[in-house]
């Protein structure tokens, strides 16, 4: 295990397995580096991958709480990439860790080889179509792994793969990170701004994502200039974890994009 050191003092823990071309994984919402589990692995065998907690969740440091914004999160993906060593990477980011992410491309674009956003947003918009089913955001805010879990994975993978919806659903976390970690999802909104991406992106989204719905994906890639929309037939807002397919979409986009 190490520590990054953010801006505010705050210690980051981060680990890094595999090797290969860097690649940085960001995770979601209240979620623990921990909780990329079985992806991670799949994607140490191509690359040098790169996890880190957020503040306040697993072993880091909960920091300073003005802090808890998308925009302020990407400097703290920064640090943990200055502490790497590493001045470039693919980045990866599922939920708000997505959001994370497009903050990471936009504000520091030599940083980011390549960006893959996994059911996630732009942030704010006034449609309707865009926001989450209501029971789905309510089964969110329980907490309840029982209401979340047919949200996020297909029934028959998280009957397989136990050990691995446990702990993605079980990420050490206070309650105060965790409301902090929510309205810093909830106040994004970088949509404005998405148009100043300039690495290559993959959007991953599954069709019936209620957490973070579709036109979502469709509208990022009409703001994210030559972005490509792979749409996961039947996944929730978990393919990244039981959609292990993708990995392959995933390697098979940065090779064409290395190409080119």
């Amino acid at each position: 295990m190490n520590f990054a050191e953010a801006a505010d003092g705050a210690e980051l823990a981060w680990t890094s397995e595999g090797e290969g071309e860097p690649m940085l994984l960001i995770a979601g919402q209240a979620t623990s580096m921990d909780g990329w589990g079985p992806t991670a692995a799949l994607l140490s065998r191509t690359y040098r991958v790169i996890r880190f907690d957020h503040r306040g969740i697993g072993r880091s440091g909960k920091g300073d709480a003005e802090r808890y914004t998308t925009r302020l999160l990407a400097e703290d993906a920064v640090a943990v990439l200055d502490a790497a060593g590493v001045d470039l990477a693919h980045v990866y980011g599922h939920s708000m860790g997505g959001r994370i992410a497009q903050w990471l491309a936009i504000d520091y674009p030599k940083r980011v080889r390549t960006l893959v956003l996994a059911a996630t947003s732009g942030g704010k918009w006034p449609d309707a179509v865009t926001q989450p089913d209501r029971e789905a955001l309510d089964a969110l805010t329980s907490g309840d792994m029982s209401r979340l879990e047919p949200l996020f994975f297909d029934a028959e993978w998280a009957q397989s793969n136990p050990a691995a919806v446990h702990t993605f659903f079980n990420s050490h976390a206070s309650a105060w990170a965790k409301a902090r970690h929510f309205n810093a999802s909830r106040e994004h909104d970088a949509w404005s701004h998405l148009g100043f991406i300039q690495a290559p992106t993959l959007l991953l989204h599954g069709t019936e994502d209620v957490l973070t719905p579709l036109p979502n994906a469709l509208l990022m890639r009409q703001h994210i200039r030559g972005s490509v929309l792979v749409r996961v037939p039947g996944a929730g807002h978990g393919l990244h974890l039981d959609h292990p397919e993708t990995v392959e979409w995933i390697r098979q986009f940065i090779a064409r994009k290395s190409r080119s």
